[in-house]
Formats: structure tokens, sequence, C-alpha cells
């Protein structure tokens, strides 16, 4: 796991009320709070959005994708994390970074996967900037997953399909977890929990989300 090193002290006093606001949602794991509160959110952007990073809101990052608003990132963080201690991690989409850092400083290996390469080269090079080392990238439909570092104690969908991907079912470890978002865009999404066991699936419906669609095929 890393420690983000160097960031400064640039937007501390809004990234403390971002902390402040998701303890106020129900966020308690202390760990995550201190995750996200060491993880410089304006760096992941454009600097004409720099001044909203804190805000509870997705913002855009450019070709059609969005960061997730810090609530939803706390939220499926906390419920992957759920007191384990997780070692082998598949994030799948990366977009610009930001939730892989946050998962970064929790978890001792993340394996990302994007689709769209500028976002996969650009969260990358950030990656590194910061000096954050125990995440391996690749750069392919997430769809796939990525067969060569499965199984995963932890899978994390950062968009949504309408329904689970066969291949994701499969890389998931027995006792895994995986978070996914399933629905159509601009229609009712929700967020499961789906847990592998012995003999299966369990599958719960968490509560209401809204992610960008999940796309097939590289770019």
């Amino acid at each position: 796991m890393n420690s983000i090193q160097g960031i400064g002290m640039t937007s501390r006093r809004t990234r403390e009320r971002m902390i402040n606001r998701l303890i106020d949602q129900g966020i308690t794991n202390h760990k995550i709070l201190e995750a996200m509160r060491n993880v410089p959110r304006h760096l992941f952007m454009d600097d004409a959005l720099a001044s909203r990073a804190y805000e509870d809101t997705a913002l855009p990052i450019g070709h059609g994708q969005t960061i997730s608003q810090p609530y939803i990132v706390a939220k499926m963080t906390e419920l992957l994390v759920d007191q384990r201690h997780l070692k082998n991690v598949l994030e799948i989409g990366t977009g610009c970074g930001y939730q892989t850092a946050v998962l970064a400083q929790l978890i001792a290996h993340v394996n990302t996967v994007e689709r769209i390469y500028p976002l996969y080269k650009q969260a990358k090079d950030r990656l590194w900037e910061l000096k954050i080392r125990n995440v391996s990238y690749l750069h392919s439909d997430g769809g796939w997953g990525w067969q060569d570092k499965a199984p995963f104690d932890g899978i994390l969908v950062a968009a949504a399909p309408p329904e689970i991907p066969e291949k994701l079912l499969e890389q998931l470890a027995v006792g895994g977890i995986m978070l996914i978002p399933i629905g159509k865009e601009h229609g009712v999404q929700e967020l499961q929990r789906v847990i592998r066991t012995p003999s299966g699936y369990e599958i719960e419906c968490l509560e209401p989300v809204s992610f960008v669609p999940f796309l097939s095929g590289k770019s």
C-alpha cells in the first residue's frame, strides 16, 4: 500500500470540509476517510474545474467520462474493503485515476483497466508523479477483466453495464466481493454487491446510483 507524499497544503481546508460531509453522509471507516483526505482530487481534473474538486458531485474528465462524486467513491470503497485485508483488487474503469489512488492507499495491489487510451495514459502518468507504485495498468475492454492477474479478492466497477459481465464473475475469488452499478444510462441504475461463494454467487441490491455506461471495445 502506498502513502502519497508531498501533496502540499493546496485545498486542504476544502478537502477537510469534504471529509466532514462524508462523515455526515454515513462513511465511518477512518482509513478510507484518511485516504480521501490525503489524495488531492483537484489534481485529477482540468484546471478550469479544480475549484469544484471537493464538491459532492461528479465532474467531466473528457471523452464522455466523469470523475465520480466523493460520496460514491467513499461508499464503494467502504463496501469493498468491509473490514477485510485485500491483497489483489481489480478496478474496471481507471478514468482519471482518482478512485485508483484512493484504493492504492488501502490495498496491497490494485490492477486497473481503462478502455480509452488518453485516459489510461494520463492516469498512469499522474499516479506515477504522485509516487503511487502498487498499481498495474491495462489498456483493454473492461468486460474482459484481467485474466492474467486473477483471481481477485475484490472487484470495483466504475461504469454501468446492463448486466454483470460473465468474465468478471469468473475472475472473482471465492469469498471475494464485487461492487458494480447495473442498469441503463439515463435509466434506473442500482449498485449491487456480488459475493462469490463455494457454490455460486450472492447478489445484493444496495442503492440507486448514476454512472456512465459500460462501453465495449478499446479506443
